[in-house]
């Protein structure tokens, strides 16, 4: 079973970008753990395509190669934050009508290109007093991205929400110190997460 992740930093983590295998120092690698603990009878094929700082308008430049080409059976996307981001300083904000008809592009380049089940994490922004000004942008671009979710997705992980609700129980710096790159522990909330989506998927075709 080949699994791909893709995405931006939050994804990347310091992968080896030469080495296939280099699942980086983040959930991905968590989640790759877990399932290979949980599955014994299984083969897995990780593979993780996450580039720091990546929008949606780059990962379009790359997706045939690095997504529809690779045909998984299970792919998780987590994009969007720095679409936000990357505009937030000037205040030029990319559209919202650009922002959906880039992730629905990706989207139905692997509907029509593989029989991949896709697993849709929203972006975010944990509350440790930065970053404040993502809100009224990134907020739009979370509306939209769960409306594509209805259409595209198989499992939908709504981690700003989760985020929000982890950090009633333990400081938002206990999640991420810059409220959008997670700690260790935010990478482990993000992968049980990630974990628990793929079991639900792998157990559903195991019993048909």
């Amino acid at each position: 079973m080949r699994i791909l992740f893709q995405g931006d930093s939050i994804t990347d983590t310091g992968r080896n970008y030469d080495d296939v295998k280099s699942l980086g120092n983040g959930y991905p690698k968590y989640v790759a753990e877990l399932l290979r603990e949980t599955y014994l009878d299984k083969s897995f094929e990780f593979i993780n395509k996450g580039i720091g700082g990546h929008q949606t308008k780059d990962l379009l430049a790359r997706w045939q190669d690095e997504a529809v080409d690779l045909a998984p059976d299970i792919m998780t996307l987590l994009v969007g934050i720095n679409d936000t981001w990357h505009h937030a300083e000037k205040g030029d904000f990319i559209s919202n009508e650009l922002f959906e008809a880039n992730y629905r592009s990706l989207l139905e380049q692997m509907k029509k290109g593989t029989d991949a089940k896709i697993i849709i994490m929203e972006p975010y922004v944990i509350d440790v007093g930065l970053h404040e000004d993502f809100h009224p942008d990134m907020d739009e671009k979370i509306r939209i991205i769960r409306r594509l979710a209805r259409e595209y997705a198989y499992e939908y992980i709504p981690l700003d929400g989760l985020f929000a609700s982890a950090s009633i129980t333990e400081e938002p710096s206990f999640w991420s110190e810059d409220g959008v790159h997670p700690t260790e522990e935010g990478h482990k909330l993000i992968a049980d997460y990630c974990y628990n989506a793929i079991c639900d998927i792998i157990d559903e075709f195991d019993m048909q």
